[in-house]
């Protein structure tokens, strides 16, 4: 695959200018995509003052003109706190805000089309002016004929045409930087974009969130206190979805009735318990509960919005991260290595015994501070940061998790800054490990084990009967690997050198004195015989000397001692 230029090349020449322009230039051209396009780099005055601002202002500026896709992957991006540094991330947070309206006529050509039915035989009214706006569509208040209020979200016009041409450009850019670049092999930027790209899809196609709303509707209705509008199928299409209008005030607008009928504390336990629940016990969770997506009912009742992203936890997964969870909540560092053993994601065991004292003098840090100055995403980052260190390569999933609760983090310390989210989740993650242990989930487990199990034993007697024919076969051979054998060989050639070394030294002394003792009593100093035997000495001692030297040479020349 090559970046194909011709087909798109306008809109590669205006990303590019707009990243020049934002102050981005150095890096593509440090990336080699400037000289590939045969683009000349060219410094502005406006690069320059872009230079003044920092590195994530000018990328939220940047994501923000080149329109919808990027403002979505820049909202992704920011889930992203294991790959992206944190003053990065705060500036693209902002992007939740920053998307332009479209005009009234083109929302009412969509509904039309969309339903085969003029607005006004559908709706007995119709806010011209949006409610809200996001990168991808914009919401209107309108009532239906049978008197039911509702807010009616629809897709951008040619949005989905628009997204298709920019995910082709950054399938393009993503191979060059793989297979052109260093960071390639750090990074698999192709593996992200195909990833974005499944996200996007999802996101454009209403009928998903729509599935997505009445889930979480079924999910949260043992919550009394957590609220989820219904869906009004029939009026609902692949870029319209129409949801019951639920009174309220934003959580974002929350100061402008602060003390009329809010109570701060209770709706930030709400929100709190509920997001818990949502991960450990549904493993179906809301992937982006900002303040916008949030609504207070006078009851003090929380309403959930805008379940276009979320996030999924199998069962193993929920698992692992309550015993994450547990470890960071009861300061057991052994249940957190505990729980990466359980994602199978490591790769030196032997390591394992300094992680854990690392977690263990992370832990200690928190230990002294006060409970509600205690941020559970910012550990969960930290600890995420040394399982990094220990090539423990984190699952995806714990990544939007933990941006998850960070967001969360964020909404109660704005309700009731003396609330901590980890003295909430305790109660809870307790009461789950012990729903996991409990008769009716290790009898799951069993039953479960049993029917793997049994297929394994169902294929025993086929392995064995073609384990008895290949050995019958002339040519077969047995092949055995010990494995590190190579190591012990070499530890077993310095021990027996070694021990050479030391026996020639032996041999050698006992030599040596025979001589000098033989020499000694032979004969009488200048007699013929003391001559004769002078000689031998001096022969001896040369060739047990020489013999010395040639073993010593021969060990050390193998490397071995």
């Amino acid at each position: 695959m090559s970046i194909n230029r011709y087909k798109h090349i306008k809109r590669y020449n205006d990303i590019v200018k707009i990243f020049i322009k934002h102050g981005f230039g150095t890096l593509l051209d440090q990336l080699g995509i400037l000289k590939y396009l045969n683009i000349k780099k060219k410094t502005t005055d406006r690069e320059d003052k872009e230079k003044q601002l920092s590195i994530g202002e000018r990328l939220r500026l940047t994501l923000e003109e080149l329109g919808p896709t990027f403002i979505k992957l820049g909202q992704i991006m920011s889930t992203r706190s294991d790959m992206i540094p944190q003053s990065i991330i705060i500036e693209l947070e902002k992007l939740h805000d920053s998307a332009p309206p479209f005009p009234f006529e083109d929302a009412k050509a969509c509904i039309e089309y969309e339903l085969g039915e003029k607005l006004e035989d559908i709706f007995t009214e119709f806010n011209k002016e949006p409610l809200g706006v996001a990168s991808i569509g914009q919401v209107h208040l309108a009532k239906l004929k049978d008197g039911h209020e509702v807010v009616v979200k629809v897709q951008r016009p040619r949005i989905e045409k628009k997204i298709e041409e920019d995910m082709n450009i950054l399938k393009d850019l993503a191979w060059f930087i793989d297979t052109r670049t260093k960071y390639g092999k750090l990074y698999e930027f192709r593996t992200m974009v195909k990833e974005f790209q499944s996200t996007l899809r999802a996101e454009l196609d209403y009928r998903i969130e729509g599935e997505n709303t009445e889930i979480f509707k079924e999910n949260l209705s043992r919550n009394k206190q957590i609220v989820v509008p219904s869906v009004f199928w029939d009026y609902t299409t692949r870029e319209i979805l129409t949801l019951e209008y639920m009174k309220g005030i934003s959580l974002s607008k929350i100061e402008e009735v602060d003390g009329e009928y809010i109570d701060r504390e209770t709706i930030a336990k709400t929100i709190s318990k509920s997001i818990f629940e949502q991960i450990l016990k549904d493993g179906f969770y809301h992937g982006d509960p900002h303040p916008g997506n949030i609504k207070i009912l006078p009851d003090n009742r929380v309403v959930l919005l805008d379940f276009g992203m979320v996030g999924k936890l199998k069962e193993d997964r929920k698992k692992q991260f309550l015993k994450i969870l547990l470890g960071v909540a009861f300061r057991n560092s052994r249940l957190i290595v505990e729980a990466f053993m359980g994602l199978n994601v490591i790769n030196k065991r032997s390591d394992m015994k300094k992680l854990q004292r690392e977690i263990d003098n992370l832990i200690d840090e928190y230990v002294e501070l006060p409970l509600n100055e205690i941020k559970l995403a910012e550990i969960f980052n930290e600890i995420f940061d040394l399982a990094l260190k220990y090539k423990i390569k984190m699952p995806k999933e714990f990544t939007m998790l933990v941006k998850t609760l960070a967001t969360v983090e964020g909404v109660v310390e704005r309700l009731s800054p003396e609330l901590n989210m980890l003295e909430i989740a305790q109660p809870i993650a307790r009461k789950l490990m012990l729903n996991v242990f409990s008769p009716r989930t290790i009898k799951k487990d069993i039953t479960d084990a049993i029917f793997d199990y049994g297929d394994i034993i169902k294929d025993i007697p086929d392995f064995i009967l073609n384990f008895l024919r290949k050995m019958e076969d002339d040519d077969y051979v047995w092949s055995f690997r010990l494995r590190g054998a190579s190591e012990i060989l070499k530890r077993f050639d310095k021990i027996t050198n070694k021990i050479s070394f030391s026996i020639a030294l032996l041999s050698l002394s006992i030599i040596m004195a025979g001589l000098i003792i033989g020499f000694g009593m032979a004969a009488r100093v200048g007699s013929q015989a003391y001559i004769f035997n002078l000689s031998i000495l001096k022969l001896g001692l040369i060739a047990a000397v020489l013999m010395y030297l040639w073993l010593i040479f021969s060990i050390f020349k193998t490397g071995r001692f």
